[in-house]
């Protein structure tokens, strides 16, 4: 019983290889790290500067956030619609 025990805090061993790096910063993260609800300007003047991950690369969410026509976020879920909207949702492009 002893030895599954063992294994059970060790968990899988998962050899992850050689990955390609991914710039900026998943939206879910940037959006975490602010409360809400949040005006549009106080969100870029927050975290304008943070790179964000999208499927036409990455760009800072000042930039995303031009394109938004949205000028108050109730919550963190309208901000992720309002920005996935202006830069789409679908995969990463990296490097």
């Amino acid at each position: 019983m002893a030895d599954d025990e063992d294994e059970a805090e060790e968990g899988p061993v998962v050899e992850l290889g050689e990955r390609e790096a991914v710039e900026g910063q998943p939206l879910a993260r940037i959006a975490s790290r602010l409360t809400w609800p949040h005006e549009k300007s106080r969100v870029v003047e927050k975290e304008g500067e943070s790179v964000v991950r999208t499927p036409g690369g990455p760009q800072t969410l000042a930039d995303v956030l031009e394109s938004v026509d949205v000028t108050y976020f109730d919550g963190r879920q309208s901000f992720v619609s309002a920005v996935e909207d202006a830069v789409g949702n679908g995969p990463v492009q990296t490097e």
